[in-house]
């Protein structure tokens, strides 16, 4: 979203008309960021055998999903439904890196079923997939290198009270089960987290990974996860993936050396492809000054961004209907029975009842976290393609709200 002749575009489309035609609170997405960011990654790490796996949780639309899978990513999925959403959005079975976690084996059957790349996180379900597929069918093994890293401890995931993957220090135990079932270990796996801009985090992780593989021979891939930064506010520190990916392709490729063949490596980017491509527009309902702070009311809040409240994330704000107006100081606030506060203390152009505020940064884990708290209906979504503004998920309507309820005639 940029500012032009005093309006807001994303690309040819002005803001407020998106607004108009769609209405609000409505999630735009910017087809053209969303590629850009995904090339950037395979420019990144173009010396390597990269196979970029688009993390679905961060937006699981079928839409965005399709237009990723048009440039070439792979899919990576954290439930069995995430699957089924990627084999419906034309992702190859083989494509798919299925990595659960604390979900029923059934869910592993099924992946095995469907043909997908299975990545298993414990050791009780290493025994159990040894038992049923033996050599049969592969798997990779997902670590935790037990690395405190990322900027936020709810979305830190490899460090030693993580529930996230088997310990490094349960190796031997890992070695065990594998040459009782003879199982085909494919590959290695591990994610620290989200939020990390040091590329040393990521080389510490390869030097772990690297000095296990010896005891695996059949591997095809080594997965670093993901977890790379992007700026929130102004100043913000990102990774720089360039320095990652030439820093890391070199290591990985002397490993390759030392291992006797090349393999692929495998990144798993979410937060990093789309969050900067997406923005929740919402309406101003109510401009409520007190003794001590201004308020904003608008017609969203944790129900379709839950981040604010979850993460203390940062969003920035924009008045896009009077970007010219004087700034003052505002809280903006949500609809919902609980505190629920986008921004505060946010210097805003004035804002007045209807304007359209446009909380940005919101493509990763707004829309795929929303709920129906307060019996509120979740949004609509829109994909601004080829500089025209598509609707990519209908606005709930009330009757939504009772399917799958049963009434027994009380």
């Amino acid at each position: 979203m940029e500012l032009r002749d005093g309006s807001y575009f994303i690309q040819n489309v002005q803001v407020t008309d998106i607004a108009d035609q769609f209405g609000t609170p409505v999630y735009v997405y910017d087809a053209e960021k969303i590629v850009q960011q995904f090339k950037s990654l395979k420019m990144a790490f173009s010396d390597a055998d990269v196979k970029v796996k688009y993390a679905i949780k961060a937006c699981s639309n079928l839409s965005i999903l399709k237009l990723l899978k048009r440039y070439g990513a792979g899919a990576d999925a954290v439930s069995i439904q995430e699957a089924q959403l990627a084999l419906k959005a034309g992702f190859e079975p083989g494509e798919i890196m299925f990595s659960p976690n604390c979900a029923e084996f059934e869910e592993i059957e099924e992946a095995v079923k469907l043909g997908l790349v299975v990545n298993i996180d414990n050791i009780s379900f290493l025994r159990k997939f040894g038992a049923q597929f033996r050599s049969s069918y592969p798997c990779s093994i997902r670590l935790n290198p037990h690395i405190m890293a990322g900027g936020n401890y709810k979305i830190s995931t490899g460090h030693s009270n993580s529930k996230f993957g088997i310990s490094i220090y349960q190796l031997q135990q890992v070695i065990e089960v594998v040459r009782q079932y003879n199982i085909r270990v494919n590959g290695l796996h591990v994610h620290t987290g989200s939020d990390i801009y040091e590329a040393d985090v990521f080389l510490k992780m390869a030097e772990i990974l690297f000095g296990i593989a010896a005891d695996f021979p059949d591997l095809r891939f080594i997965d670093f996860g993901s977890g790379f930064k992007v700026a929130y506010s102004e100043g913000d520190l990102v990774t720089n993936v360039y320095d990652l990916g030439i820093k890391l392709t070199q290591s990985f490729r002397e490993f390759c050396r030392q291992y006797g063949r090349k393999l692929e490596l495998w990144i798993e980017p979410g937060k990093y492809i789309v969050s900067e491509a997406g923005t929740l527009l919402v309406k101003a309902t109510v401009v409520k000054p007190t003794p001590s702070v201004t308020f904003v009311g608008v017609n969203s809040g944790l129900n379709h961004l839950i981040r604010p409240m979850m993460y203390d994330a940062y969003h920035h704000i924009i008045n896009v209907s009077n970007p010219k107006g004087s700034q003052k100081m505002y809280t903006v606030v949500g609809y919902i029975c609980e505190t629920d506060t986008f921004g505060a203390d946010r210097k805003l152009n004035e804002v007045q009842e209807g304007d359209i505020l446009a909380i940005r940064n919101a493509g990763a884990y707004g829309f795929s976290m929303a709920s129906n708290y307060n019996s509120r209906l979740r949004p609509a979504e829109v994909l601004v393609f080829n500089n025209e503004p598509k609707l990519i998920r209908e606005r709930e309507t009330f009757d939504d709200l009772l399917k799958g309820q049963v009434d027994i005639g009380l």
